[in-house]
C-alpha cells in the first residue's frame, strides 16, 4: 500500500506541478484599446463681461396732487322783460372770464330765470334768451362756446316773492328774479 500511496501521492505532485505551470503560463491579453486621439485645442472662452454698473437710483417725480375742484359763481340781473346785458354786470362777466383763465375749465353753466309777470311760455323763452345773452358775451371775451351750457328755468325758481304789490313796485320788487345764475366749474392749473 506504501507503493500504492507514493504513485498517488507523485501523481498528485505532477498535477500539481503541471497546475502551477499552466497557470504561470503567459497569455496575451488583448491590447487596450486605443487613447482617443486628443480634441483640437480650443481658445479659451472669453472672460465674461464684467456687469454693467447698476443704475443711480432716479428719484421719482413727486406724485401730482389730486385736481382740486374750483367753482366760481355769480348773478347776472336784467331790465324788466329785456334780455341785455346791462354795463355794470358786463364788469362782473369780465371778472369772472379772467377768473375762468386761471383754471382747468370743465363746464360754465348759466341758468336764466324770470319773474312771474307774464305768461308761463313766455318767461320761459325769456329766460333762455337771458342765459344765451350771457354766453355770448363770455364768448366774446375768449371763452369756448362748447364749455358753456345754457337753460332757462322761466318763472320756476324766483328768489323773492312780493305778495301785495301792483305796477311799479312789483316789477321793482322783483328785480331779483329776472336773473342768470352762473357757476363755473374746473380744477386749479
Amino acid at each position: 500500500m506504501r507503493n500504492k500511496t507514493l504513485r498517488t501521492a507523485g501523481l498528485s505532485a505532477a498535477l500539481l506541478a503541471m497546475a502551477v505551470m499552466v497557470g504561470c503560463a503567459t497569455t496575451e491579453e488583448p491590447a487596450p484599446a486605443p487613447a482617443p486621439a486628443p480634441a483640437p485645442a480650443q481658445p479659451a472662452p472669453a472672460p465674461a463681461p464684467a456687469p454693467a454698473p447698476a443704475p443711480a437710483p432716479v428719484a421719482k417725480p413727486a406724485p401730482k396732487p389730486a385736481a382740486q375742484k374750483v367753482t366760481l359763481a355769480t348773478d347776472v340781473l336784467f331790465d324788466f322783460d329785456k334780455s341785455a346785458v346791462k354795463p355794470e354786470f358786463k364788469d362782473r362777466l369780465d371778472t369772472l372770464s379772467g377768473q375762468i383763465r386761471d383754471i382747468n375749465l370743465e363746464v360754465v353753466i348759466a341758468i336764466g330765470h324770470a319773474d312771474l309777470i307774464g305768461t308761463t311760455q313766455y318767461n320761459q323763452k325769456l329766460s333762455v334768451r337771458r342765459a344765451e345773452a350771457v354766453k355770448a358775451y363770455l364768448v366774446s371775451k375768449g371763452l369756448e362756446p362748447n364749455r358753456i351750457y345754457t337753460e332757462g328755468k322761466g318763472e320756476t325758481q324766483p328768489v323773492k316773492a312780493c305778495p301785495g304789490l301792483k305796477g311799479k313796485a312789483l316789477i321793482d320788487c322783483l328785480y331779483p328774479n329776472r336773473r342768470v345764475e352762473l357757476e363755473v366749474i374746473g380744477t386749479k392749473k
